[in-house]
């Protein structure tokens, strides 16, 4: 019997640490080089530079890849990496993409480095019977994209959205992604975005800038079941075109009420209006700024902040529904509107399900509840008094007296409670109250139907009570 090779077993096992997987990668390189050549299905050609492997990881890498299409169209790609089990990559990597006309060589879209995470497979055919479920990635990591807006391509990308059939140029600077697959994305996050141009959708002619847009938990996107969105995230807006002009500091929505809580928040969103008007046609001019003016107290800047937020706790059985809503139009009005209602909800049906699908509340049943909206005047209703006068051709105590005698009639037809609603109006109109606070309880029992079904007796089953001050 031979003696024991110590330093040969020591050769085998530190072989087998550091190249464990070498043999089965022998044919990585020329996988790679097949898919790619057939990723197009034949709809065109195909050159590629160096297909090799790495000597101390599983790696495949094509380099220099060329494809001219049918229609004339022509992407290059410095390289094409393949990193891990070729069967099961832990990613793929793309650099120096660059999509450009065949003719003009100009550059229709490009990308600096794609890095795709724990993608389904190494190589997407672009034809073929791939079907979307076959399609998923672990996490995603695109940097510096350049798109022109006029290219027939960006009009198969956006299709259905904003900038289809523009033209001009689209910059983004950084996407991450996590969970993407053809029905649901986990998250997806876009910073600094640029875009330039003409027949922006309803922008128009102009320019717009968006620091950041982050979305989590979009399902439903293959249609076979409702789609959500548990939060959008967007910040620093800012457009300037012929259409619009305005900025938007943050817009935040939670769509999961899951937790309890959920709604819309707007902050800080600032319209140009006066620049909106000097771009409008002349004819509609003198009408918008009639409504810029009151609006504005003639500044011709509107600035408005906004929640719409809602929760719920479930008490002994019963559930109980809150929404709270703020709106502000700063130098006009503000708008407060409290709701607690709790209810009895049909068997099966959760109360994260009525936030999504108000339409439940129709088989629930309405154990009372307290409705409470406040409206304080910053200025607006004195100068709607002002404009209604003026376009009636009275002063305007004369303008209040009238809008003073027509609430008393309604209320001869429709009661005391709508009455002392419209009175309060009046009463911010004139001046002699800047707050209308009005209080609702509804009655111990009842449901949508009870109020649907019979409008004009609806303040007979209310408690309401009308305070201005």
């Amino acid at each position: 019997m031979k003696p024991i090779d110590s330093g040969r077993i020591a050769v085998v096992v530190l072989g087998l640490v550091l190249f464990p997987t070498a043999p089965a990668l022998a044919d990585d390189p020329e996988r790679l080089e097949a898919d790619l050549r057939a990723m197009f299905g034949g709809h065109g050609s195909v050159e590629l530079g160096e297909v090799s492997g790495a000597l101390l990881r599983s790696r495949a890498t094509a380099e220099d890849l060329v494809f001219e299409t049918d229609e004339g169209e022509r992407l290059r790609l410095a390289r094409y990496i393949v990193n891990g089990d070729y069967d099961s990559p832990d990613e793929v990597i793309l650099e120096g993409l660059r999509i450009e006309d065949g003719l003009t060589e100009l550059p229709l879209m490009s990308a600096e480095r794609i890095v795709l995470g724990e993608p389904s497979r190494a190589v997407f055919p672009l034809y073929g019977d791939l079907v979307p479920e076959d399609v998923s990635f672990g996490s995603l990591a695109i940097d510096d994209i350049v798109i022109d807006l006029a290219s027939e391509l960006a009009e198969e990308l956006f299709q259905g959205a904003a900038f289809r059939g523009s033209e001009g140029r689209l910059t983004i600077a950084r996407v991450r992604g996590e969970s993407l697959a053809h029905d649901a994305i986990g998250m997806l996050e876009i910073t600094d975005v640029a875009g330039t141009g003409q027949d922006l959708d309803d922008l128009g002619n102009g320019s717009f800038t968006l620091g950041s847009l982050r979305l989590e938990g979009l399902a439903g996107l293959d249609g076979d079941q409702e789609e959500s969105l548990a939060l959008l995230a967007l910040r620093d807006l800012d457009i300037a075109s012929d259409r619009l002009v305005g900025t938007l500091a943050a817009l935040d929505l939670d769509g999961d009420f899951g937790d309890g809580s959920g709604g819309l928040s707007l902050e800080d969103f600032h319209v140009d209006l006066a620049r909106m008007i000097a771009l409008a046609p002349e004819e509609e001019r003198t009408r918008l700024r009639m409504a810029s003016n009151v609006l504005t107290d003639g500044s011709g800047e509107l600035r408005l902040d906004a929640a719409f937020l809602g929760d719920w706790e479930e008490e002994g059985g019963r559930s109980v529904l809150s929404s709270e809503s703020r709106v502000t139009a700063h130098d006009a009005l503000r708008l407060l509107f409290d709701i607690e209602l709790p209810v009895v909800l049909p068997d099966g049906v959760a109360p994260a399900d009525v936030f999504a699908d108000s339409d439940l509340l129709e088989a629930a049943t309405l154990l009372g509840g307290d409705l409470h909206l406040t409206l304080a005047d910053q200025g607006l209703f004195a100068r709607l008094a002002t404009l209604g006068a003026a376009m009636e051709g009275v002063t305007e105590a004369q303008y209040i007296e009238q809008l003073r005698t027509q609430a008393q009639g309604f209320g001869m037809m429709f009661g005391a409670q709508v009455q002392s609603i419209l009175m309060g109006l009046v009463d911010l109109l004139e001046g002699s109250a800047s707050e209308l606070a009005i209080d609702i309880t509804l009655p111990a029992e009842s449901n949508l139907a009870t109020w649907t079904d019979d409008p004009l007796g609806v303040p007979d089953k209310l408690s309401l009570s009308v305070e201005t001050r």
